[in-house]
Protein backbone atom coordinates (compact mmCIF):
# COMPACT_ATOMS: atom_id res chain seq x y z
CA UNK A 1 0.00 0.00 0.00
CA UNK A 2 1.36 3.39 -0.99
CA UNK A 3 2.03 5.96 1.72
CA UNK A 4 -0.45 8.82 1.77
CA UNK A 5 0.88 12.12 0.49
CA UNK A 6 -0.09 14.69 3.13
CA UNK A 7 0.38 17.64 0.77
CA UNK A 8 -2.51 16.38 -1.34
CA UNK A 9 -4.99 17.17 1.40
CA UNK A 10 -3.20 19.82 3.50
CA UNK A 11 -3.68 22.59 0.92
CA UNK A 12 -7.46 22.08 0.56
CA UNK A 13 -7.76 21.61 4.33
CA UNK A 14 -5.84 24.86 4.86
CA UNK A 15 -8.18 26.65 2.44
CA UNK A 16 -11.21 25.37 4.36
CA UNK A 17 -9.69 26.53 7.66
CA UNK A 18 -8.95 29.98 6.21
CA UNK A 19 -12.52 30.24 4.90
CA UNK A 20 -13.94 29.20 8.30
CA UNK A 21 -11.79 31.74 10.13
CA UNK A 22 -12.78 34.42 7.61
CA UNK A 23 -16.47 33.60 8.18
CA UNK A 24 -16.03 33.75 11.92
CA UNK A 25 -14.11 37.05 11.79
CA UNK A 26 -16.06 39.01 9.17
CA UNK A 27 -19.02 37.00 7.86
CA UNK A 28 -19.66 36.86 4.13
CA UNK A 29 -17.29 39.77 3.46
CA UNK A 30 -14.45 37.83 5.06
CA UNK A 31 -15.33 34.72 3.05
CA UNK A 32 -15.28 36.79 -0.16
CA UNK A 33 -11.90 38.28 0.74
CA UNK A 34 -10.39 34.91 1.69
CA UNK A 35 -11.88 33.28 -1.42
CA UNK A 36 -10.37 36.01 -3.61
CA UNK A 37 -6.96 35.51 -1.98
CA UNK A 38 -7.13 31.74 -2.53
CA UNK A 39 -8.12 32.20 -6.18
CA UNK A 40 -5.25 34.68 -6.66
CA UNK A 41 -2.82 32.16 -5.13
CA UNK A 42 -4.03 29.45 -7.52
CA UNK A 43 -3.84 31.78 -10.52
CA UNK A 44 -0.27 32.80 -9.67
CA UNK A 45 0.84 29.15 -9.52
CA UNK A 46 -1.01 28.29 -12.73
CA UNK A 47 0.58 31.28 -14.48
CA UNK A 48 4.08 30.24 -13.35
CA UNK A 49 3.53 26.69 -14.58
CA UNK A 50 2.35 27.96 -17.97
CA UNK A 51 5.38 30.27 -18.30
CA UNK A 52 7.79 27.43 -17.48
CA UNK A 53 6.14 25.13 -20.00
CA UNK A 54 6.01 27.88 -22.65
CA UNK A 55 9.77 28.47 -22.33
CA UNK A 56 10.43 24.72 -22.40
CA UNK A 57 8.34 24.29 -25.56
CA UNK A 58 10.70 26.63 -27.43
CA UNK A 59 13.78 24.43 -26.85
CA UNK A 60 14.67 20.92 -28.00
CA UNK A 61 13.58 18.10 -25.69
CA UNK A 62 16.39 16.94 -23.43
CA UNK A 63 18.76 19.84 -24.19
CA UNK A 64 20.53 21.93 -21.55
CA UNK A 65 23.12 24.67 -22.03
CA UNK A 66 25.58 23.09 -19.57
CA UNK A 67 25.21 19.67 -17.96
CA UNK A 68 27.95 20.59 -15.46
CA UNK A 69 26.00 23.63 -14.23
CA UNK A 70 22.79 21.61 -14.03
CA UNK A 71 24.59 18.94 -12.00
CA UNK A 72 25.86 21.62 -9.59
CA UNK A 73 22.40 23.19 -9.13
CA UNK A 74 20.39 20.02 -8.52
CA UNK A 75 19.28 19.18 -4.98
CA UNK A 76 17.35 16.16 -3.72
CA UNK A 77 13.62 16.76 -3.35
CA UNK A 78 13.19 19.52 -5.95
CA UNK A 79 10.21 19.07 -8.24
CA UNK A 80 10.30 18.18 -11.91
CA UNK A 81 8.72 21.58 -12.66
CA UNK A 82 11.64 23.28 -10.86
CA UNK A 83 14.19 21.33 -12.92
CA UNK A 84 12.32 22.18 -16.13
CA UNK A 85 12.40 25.85 -15.10
CA UNK A 86 16.18 25.63 -14.48
CA UNK A 87 16.96 23.91 -17.79
CA UNK A 88 14.26 25.70 -19.78
CA UNK A 89 13.67 22.39 -21.56
CA UNK A 90 11.66 19.25 -21.02
CA UNK A 91 13.79 16.26 -20.16
CA UNK A 92 14.06 13.28 -22.47
CA UNK A 93 11.97 10.53 -20.85
CA UNK A 94 14.09 7.36 -20.58
CA UNK A 95 11.67 5.15 -18.60
CA UNK A 96 8.34 3.66 -19.68
CA UNK A 97 5.55 6.22 -19.71
CA UNK A 98 3.44 6.55 -16.53
CA UNK A 99 5.74 4.30 -14.52
CA UNK A 100 7.48 5.27 -11.26
CA UNK A 101 10.28 6.17 -10.82
CA UNK A 102 10.68 8.35 -13.90
CA UNK A 103 14.09 8.70 -15.56
CA UNK A 104 14.88 11.87 -17.52
CA UNK A 105 18.01 12.96 -19.37
CA UNK A 106 19.30 16.42 -20.26
CA UNK A 107 22.27 16.61 -22.69
CA UNK A 108 24.47 19.60 -23.54
CA UNK A 109 26.25 20.46 -26.80
CA UNK A 110 29.50 18.78 -25.71
CA UNK A 111 27.90 15.38 -25.20
CA UNK A 112 27.80 15.53 -21.39
CA UNK A 113 24.48 14.56 -19.88
CA UNK A 114 22.64 14.41 -16.58
CA UNK A 115 20.33 11.48 -15.83
CA UNK A 116 17.76 12.34 -13.16
CA UNK A 117 15.41 9.99 -11.34
CA UNK A 118 12.11 11.41 -10.09
CA UNK A 119 9.82 9.55 -7.75
CA UNK A 120 6.39 11.10 -7.28
CA UNK A 121 7.52 14.24 -9.09
CA UNK A 122 10.43 14.86 -6.69
CA UNK A 123 14.10 14.46 -7.57
CA UNK A 124 15.45 11.34 -5.94
CA UNK A 125 18.93 11.06 -7.45
CA UNK A 126 20.98 12.10 -10.46
CA UNK A 127 24.25 11.30 -12.19
CA UNK A 128 26.32 13.29 -14.62
CA UNK A 129 28.29 11.63 -17.40
CA UNK A 130 30.95 13.28 -19.54
CA UNK A 131 32.12 11.87 -22.86
CA UNK A 132 35.52 10.22 -22.78
CA UNK A 133 38.26 12.38 -24.25
CA UNK A 134 40.05 10.78 -27.19
CA UNK A 135 43.42 9.34 -26.11
CA UNK A 136 46.30 11.16 -27.77
CA UNK A 137 48.92 8.78 -29.08
CA UNK A 138 52.12 10.80 -28.63
CA UNK A 139 54.16 8.65 -31.01
CA UNK A 140 51.88 9.22 -34.00
CA UNK A 141 51.92 13.03 -33.72
CA UNK A 142 55.70 13.36 -34.11
CA UNK A 143 56.87 15.00 -37.36
CA UNK A 144 58.50 12.83 -40.00
CA UNK A 145 62.28 13.19 -40.32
Amino acid sequence: MRAMNFKNFLLPLGAIVVMALAWRAAGWGGVALAGGAIVMFLLLHFNRAMQVLKRAAERPVGYVASAVMLNAKLKPGVTLMHVIAMTRALGELRSPKDEQPEHYRWTDGGGSYVDAIFNGGKLQSWTMTRPEAPADDEGSNSPAA
